[in-house]
């Protein structure tokens, strides 16, 4: 019986070694973007935090072909991007109360829509689907302005500026942005 066991156990672990580099390729393992984070903190001390994965650039052709025009975009790679308020909000003339949502994106190449939707990340799970319109909290107007050098990094800013936060999304050599003001 003990040998029976050890032929087992043998045979278990030589199908984890053969399979793991597999499935880590499959899922992504080798090239998970790194996690990143940003913020703002308003005077009154409440704050917002954005959680997100930073995709490179890595010589592709990023907006029109890898991000497509027209289509709905997690903003990043991996996970939906997280977007975490203690403060009221308005942008774009639409509320946002406190709480916490997902951002997607819709690029084109003259204007960005940002959609703030009222799934959490947890709920959406891994390698991140768009949960639909029917669950958006707000879609946002976003500017849209040609960086003056290529950002390898995408990278999502929080500038703030009295009662605001600008919001910067870069990469490539475009960047979308948006005024976030807190509500009182």
């Amino acid at each position: 019986m003990r040998k029976l066991f050890a032929m087992f156990g043998v045979a278990l672990l030589g199908l984890a070694v053969w399979v793991a580099p597999g499935m880590a390729r499959q899922f992504g393992g080798e090239r998970r973007s790194p996690p990143a984070k940003a913020s703002c903190r308003f005077a009154d001390g409440k704050i917002i935090t954005v959680e997100y994965s930073s995709p490179r650039v890595r010589g592709r052709k990023i907006f029109g072909d890898l991000v497509p025009y027209g289509q709905v975009w997690i903003l990043g790679a991996n996970q939906a991007t997280t977007f975490d308020t203690t403060a009221n909000l308005t942008a774009d003339g639409k509320p946002i109360p406190a709480g916490k949502y997902t951002l997607f994106a819709i690029p084109n190449p003259d204007s960005w829509t940002l959609i703030v939707n009222k799934t959490s990340r947890d709920a959406i799970g891994f390698m991140s689907y768009y949960p639909g319109k029917s669950s958006d909290l707000a879609r946002l107007s976003m500017s849209i302005s040609k960086l003056p050098s290529k950002r390898e990094d995408f990278t999502i800013s929080l500038v703030p500026g009295g009662s605001a936060c600008t919001m910067r999304f870069d990469w490539d050599l475009t960047r979308a942005s948006l005024v976030v003001r807190e509500r009182k």
